[in-house]
């Protein structure tokens, strides 16, 4: 009574001190070891390594050995990366992957560069992968026929509200999913990897002869193996993805650089012996030539139940698809955070405390991207930006050790490293617009450019219009949304 009396009635029992911090409107650390494995193993396992990994071979003129090499040396390039967003990841865990490093390291202007490239080219990219979802899925029910566009479309769409839905409501049940679909498509590239050992140990002379001779063909140009280096990276992209997710990571001192040393030598291991195995049961000139690499070695293989592989390719889509508007609606809420979005997209449901409104925003651009399927080829033609962007990350950590020499980093990598990655990154922006130049190239560097157009205004200058915050109200009531740190009570009521 006498506390309450002078106004210290503050409760000092730990209990009480929990319950406070659950109340608090804040992302809640709900991503622990395992599912951070599962979401970067899914994020870079998708299609390709099903369907078509006959980019790496061909670049390489059939050479096995300098194909395999390959494939070891984009892996390693991709820990080194990954090593360095380790590092960016922990000191201090905040969401928003390349934006939040770039915009701390770098400044306002690189990181606003990078989220309004990111809110064109992300949610695209999620939309052909929920197309080529909706094509394996719907396939087997026509034949040899083709399955309507227009279901193939109403499909996608589905799932990617579905899944948009699911992420906006529960983290737990958002990794949960993550993690059983993840289990799923390994089990079927362990089945792969597995019967191709078998075979081998089994002694085919013909497929013996592939890998004691393996550097006997025609040795590739120094321009036709940095293609197949290029392909090589493309497969193993998404090993970026932990970062966005740093915030709700469970002792993220610990897990982030434990799951990245766990997930992205496992994706090394099991891509070198899927390829191992492809060669064992086909010719290079096989493989190069086959439409679904997998599906192929399925008919050679295990004939009587070769419908699991494209059943595995759908799953191995699904499971890359929910991991990537996970992340995307991270990116999002973080540039919201920072004032690079509307407020709204920053707020939390007050029931769930996840990100709603900025899943609802990423689900929704991905959706237009549906409907005119030709825009997402044009998002080809920013592949160098995704580059870039991780060219400036790396480059911010070099910046963020000298700036903050005294910063506590539970996790340092050599120092050397990034450096290595930053001349590796813009040497693969620069190598593709020198060696074949195209318009699209252009078009793709004048849109980065239009974001001053934006930010200029609205982002430098502050230029506010009074009625877009009676908008954000009405949506605040109406998603039952609040702003984080602050109480569940919206100053709307």
């Amino acid at each position: 009574k006498k506390q309450k009396k002078m106004g210290k009635g503050k409760s000092n029992d730990p209990r009480d001190v929990k319950r406070k911090e659950n109340a608090k409107m804040q992302l809640k650390r709900n991503i622990g070891y395992f599912d951070g494995v599962s979401f970067i193993i899914g994020s870079i396992v998708g299609a390709g390594i099903f369907v078509s990994p006959t980019g790496v071979l061909k670049h390489s003129l059939l050479n096995v050995g300098i194909a395999l090499t390959i494939w070891t040396a984009s892996g390693l390039v991709s820990l080194m990366g990954a090593l360095c967003y380790a590092e960016l990841g922990t000191a201090p865990a905040f969401s928003g992957g390349e934006y939040s490093h770039i915009k701390r390291g770098l400044g306002s202007l690189p990181a606003f560069v990078f989220i309004w490239t990111s809110t064109f080219t992300k949610p695209a990219s999620n939309a052909a992968r929920a197309l080529l979802f909706a094509e394996y899925a719907t396939q087997p029910f026509y034949g040899v026929c083709p399955a309507p566009e227009v279901l193939k479309k109403c499909l996608a769409l589905a799932v990617l509200w579905s899944l948009g839905i699911l992420n906006g409501r529960s983290v737990k049940m958002a990794a949960w999913v993550q993690t059983v679909f993840t289990l799923l498509k390994m089990m079927a590239l362990s089945v792969i990897a597995v019967g191709g050992i078998v075979l081998l140990v089994g002694g085919r002379k013909e497929s013996l002869a592939r890998f004691e001779d393996a550097f006997s063909s025609e040795i590739p140009s120094a321009s036709q193996v940095a293609e197949a280096f290029f392909q090589g990276l493309y497969a193993y992209g998404g090993w970026w993805s932990l970062n966005y997710m740093a915030e709700e990571m469970k002792n993220p001192s610990r897990n982030i650089p434990l799951t990245v040393m766990t997930a992205v030598p496992a994706v090394i291991v099991f891509y070198l012996l899927v390829n191992v195995s492809y060669l064992t049961v086909l010719t290079p000139k096989e493989i190069v030539s086959s439409v679904a690499v997998a599906v192929t070695w399925a008919d050679r293989v295990i004939p009587s139940v070769a419908w699991i592989i494209p059943l595995s390719v759908a799953v191995s889509i699904f499971g890359a698809l929910n991991s990537s508007m996970f992340t995307l609606g991270r990116l999002s809420y973080a540039g919201s955070q920072s004032g690079h979005l509307p407020v709204l997209i920053s707020m939390l449901n007050v029931h769930s405390c996840t990100p709603a409104p900025a899943m609802i925003f990423s689900t929704t651009i991905a959706s237009i991207f549906i409907i005119p399927s030709d825009l997402i080829m044009l998002t080809n033609y920013f592949g160098f930006s995704a580059w870039l962007m991780i060219g400036l990350t790396c480059a911010s950590l070099i910046v963020l050790r000298y700036r903050e020499p005294h910063l506590h980093r539970p996790y340092k990598v050599f120092l050397p490293v990034p450096f290595v990655m930053v001349a590796m990154s813009f040497f693969l922006v620069l190598a593709p617009i020198v060696w074949s130049p195209n318009l699209q190239y252009v078009y793709a560097f004048l849109f980065m450019l239009g974001s001053l157009i934006v930010y200029l205004p609205f982002i430098h200058f502050k230029l506010h219009f009074a009625f877009l915050d009676k908008i954000t109200c009405h949506l605040q009531l109406l998603l039952e949304v609040s702003p984080a740190d602050e109480s569940a009570e919206s100053k709307c009521e």
